[in-house]
């Protein structure tokens, strides 16, 4: 038997690269446990639909920019080692932002310049340095792609919220039946404001911690 076919082969879906994907979802989420990102949240949730399209720019960027330099990562330069991150995640969001500009256009205009921030979002940089810089390429992927969608999840659940209940509708659609108007229902105008972000984003972090804390009682 060869060398090579002698070697274990590392299952794609071990319950480590699992735990990759699934660990950012809740327990390490970047924003309900390491409060990170969070001015792109109180920026870009006043709509759904905006938030719903940062969240798959920041997946795109991160999981890519995480496998970019994983890859690289025995190449780079330990002294310019944060410029090239920061030159491999501008040229992602110059791209992403193009893409935007082309197929989505009104969206890229109201989420204006929070696209061009994505470069500094303290969470890509942390998982590049903390991560894809000494791990390699599928586990990179994974992490990026699980941390982004813990963030994206976020963005979506606020998103929901202070659409649903700052303008009643949702994506841009009416939701609140025209009857609930008529007997006295009016939309809380506080949701569309920056503070309501902020607050909608307290009570998730708490639920969690919560949550998290009565598990770690009961075991």
């Amino acid at each position: 038997m060869s060398e090579n076919n002698s070697m274990p082969k590392e299952n794609l879906l071990s319950p480590r690269n699992r735990k990759l994907l699934t660990d950012p979802l809740g327990k390490d989420n970047p924003i309900n446990v390491q409060v990170l990102g969070i001015c792109s949240v109180l920026a870009i949730t006043v709509q759904l639909r905006t938030s719903l399209v940062m969240a798959i720019s920041v997946v795109a960027v991160m999981g890519f920019a995480n496998v970019i330099i994983s890859l690289l990562r025995h190449t780079i330069p330990p002294r310019i080692r944060i410029i090239v991150q920061l030159t491999v995640i501008a040229s992602l969001v110059i791209l992403v932002d193009q893409i935007l500009k082309a197929f989505v256009y009104d969206i890229s205009r109201q989420l204006s310049v929070f696209v061009g921030l994505i470069i500094t979002n303290c969470i890509i940089m942390g998982r590049l340095e903390a991560f894809a810089l000494n791990n390699k390429v599928w586990p990179s992927f994974l992490d990026g792609i699980g941390n982004a969608a813990g963030y994206g999840w976020v963005l979506l659940a606020v998103g929901f919220f202070r659409e649903l209940f700052g303008s009643g509708t949702l994506m841009g659609y009416s939701v609140i039946p025209q009857f609930m108007y008529d007997i006295g229902y009016e939309d809380n105008g506080l949701m569309i404001l920056p503070p309501m972000a902020l607050i909608t984003v307290g009570i998730i972090i708490w639920v969690q911690r919560y949550k998290d804390r009565r598990l770690i009682d009961i075991s």
